[in-house]
């Protein structure tokens, strides 16, 4: 699930689900209510979802039938398809308007651009699948994470390898700070945060069980949810928990951004 901010007073809520489709809904925020209308419905594969990006005009969304789907929210059309992956689509991410990331079960990451729908550059990331990619705010950085048990950082400008970190674990989650100083990776219920001058941990915050989901909301504020009953905020410098409320009964899958 992915929220886009717009104009005014509405946002859009986009989400993906197991039957091929995506939906977007406006909320609209006139008073102190969320009054949430339908905006559209499209029937994006031949196989279940896997992963949704938004960028202020465009949907991609990734599936199980190795393709990217594209829906222009502004027009309502099906803006087609993108075929260079073998195997599932894993991870999408986009860098502003101009550029979006795939990452796949081939273990490649495509540079995508926006404007003509080329794929600009074809990276072989991983000897296993890429399981997370983020772009650096700069837009010159990528980080990735794979099933071969490394983070890798990527030189978008020429499409090297910058730097390879050996990791314990599978990592299944990777993430830059809003602001390009520091990074997270998560394995498992354990998020390892790192900071980009020394390449470094420099804390580690624990859960009780598998994470899901995290998101920066500030520079130092992060986040947590998965499969707890709850969601946490945590301070990345004190590696605190600053707040926590009871979001749900049951495993939560669902991804979850502020604008």
């Amino acid at each position: 699930m992915e929220v886009e901010g717009m104009s005014g007073c509405e946002v859009v809520l986009i989400g993906g689900c197991y039957e091929q489709i995506i939906f977007g809904y406006r909320i609209k925020r006139p008073g102190q209510s969320w009054d949430l209308e339908p905006d559209f419905t499209h029937h994006a594969h031949t196989a279940s979802l896997t992963i949704v990006a938004v960028s202020d005009q465009y949907v991609a969304t990734g599936s199980k039938d190795e393709t990217i789907q594209l829906y222009n929210m502004k027009k309502k059309i099906d803006q087609g398809s993108l075929l260079y992956h073998n195997g599932t689509i894993t991870c999408l991410e986009f860098y502003g308007n101009t550029h979006l990331l795939s990452g796949a079960e081939d273990g490649l990451i495509c540079v995508w651009n926006t404007k003509k729908w080329e794929c600009l550059k074809s990276i072989q990331a991983h000897k296993g699948q890429v399981s997370s990619l983020s772009v650096h705010p700069s837009g010159k950085l990528a980080l990735s994470v794979g099933t071969d048990k490394t983070l890798r950082t990527w030189n978008l400008i020429d499409g090297k390898s910058a730097f390879i970190k050996n990791i314990k674990q599978n990592a299944h989650i990777v993430q830059w700070s809003p602001g390009g100083d520091n990074y997270l990776v998560v394995l498992n219920n354990q998020v390892d945060i790192y900071t980009l001058k020394t390449a470094s941990i420099s804390g580690t915050i624990m859960c009780e069980k598998r994470i899901s989901s995290v998101k920066f909301i500030t520079e130092s504020i992060i986040g947590i949810a998965g499969e707890e009953e709850h969601v946490r905020l945590y301070d990345t410098n004190s590696k605190r928990c600053l707040s926590e409320f009871k979001a749900h009964d049951t495993r939560y899958n669902v991804n979850f951004c502020w604008t």
